[in-house]
């Protein structure tokens, strides 16, 4: 049997999709294992069982200054303008690349501007957005809403070129208009699409809010990393690095969850 066609049981399956993260794991430990032996005091791959002590005392212990619990605050701040950024910018997309799609004189007017927005390196502007929106919160919304709409905006636009022609006509010939055409015959087919560009955008979406809580704020998981660096405090980095990948995780999975049972036709056809 050729390669391309065997597909792997379902119990080999899980072990082969454990396998790389078992892989890291042990690497990292013999590697942590090796730096510590030949220097206890080394701080740049602190032992698992370090890393776990100090994810129980993050998660569990307040700050003896502020008597909160510093990564639940942290997380809470950086959710919010997460969240808040991928949101309007999922709107955005939705409304303008149903535009650019549906219609010609949008497609003429914005496709090329489109195109050329999602060309700028979105951390180049994070200088010019700290001085036109300051250092608050908007300054740090706004550049993930730059940083991921243009190519979400892009992909939903071409998602309703793609949708046949024979349905446009076919409910222009019933006599949709050109609002009822785009809610009722576009908007259903690009809704999954949507959902997916969000799924594929949570990356760079983190990326662009620790750049910019690293730089200009006062709380955050991204500013936590930046001010514990100075102390090669690897433990607490490590344990905010996988608390950001777990989220990351979850949201992701939270939106496949809600586009299979939104879309099941969608899953069906996969």
């Amino acid at each position: 049997m050729r390669l391309i066609n065997r597909i792997p049981s379902r119990p080999n399956a899980v072990f082969l999709a454990a396998a790389p993260f078992v892989i890291v794991l042990i690497a990292y430990a013999i590697g942590s294992d090796i730096r510590l032996t030949a220097n206890p005091q080394d701080k740049l791959l602190p032992a698992p069982s370090t890393i776990w002590d100090t994810a129980v005392r993050l998660f569990t212990e307040p700050d003896k200054r502020s008597k909160e619990i510093l990564l639940w605050k942290d997380t809470g701040a950086s959710l919010m303008r997460l969240l808040l950024g991928v949101g309007i910018s999922a709107a955005i997309s939705l409304v303008v690349g149903m535009a650019i799609g549906l219609f010609p004189i949008m497609r003429a007017t914005f496709s090329s501007f489109v195109a050329v927005l999602s060309m700028v390196p979105p951390l180049a502007l994070l200088p010019i957005l700290f001085i036109v929106f300051g250092l608050g919160e908007l300054s740090k919304v706004v550049l993930i809403i730059i940083g991921i709409t243009p190519f979400m905006t892009r992909d939903l636009s071409q998602r309703v070129l793609d949708i046949p022609t024979e349905q446009l006509i076919k409910a222009q010939t019933i006599g949709a208009s050109s609002l009822v055409i785009a809610l009722r015959v576009a908007l259903p087919q690009i809704l999954p699409r949507l959902i997916s560009n969000v799924r594929l955008s949570l990356g760079s979406a983190w990326l662009f809010l620790i750049a910019a809580e690293a730089v200009a704020s006062n709380v955050g998981l991204g500013y936590r990393i930046f001010l514990v660096r100075r102390y090669l405090a690897m433990d607490v980095i490590l344990t905010y690095v996988i608390w950001i990948t777990l989220l990351a995780f979850l949201i992701d999975w939270a939106l496949k969850t809600l586009s299979r049972k939104a879309f099941p036709w969608m899953e069906a056809g996969l």
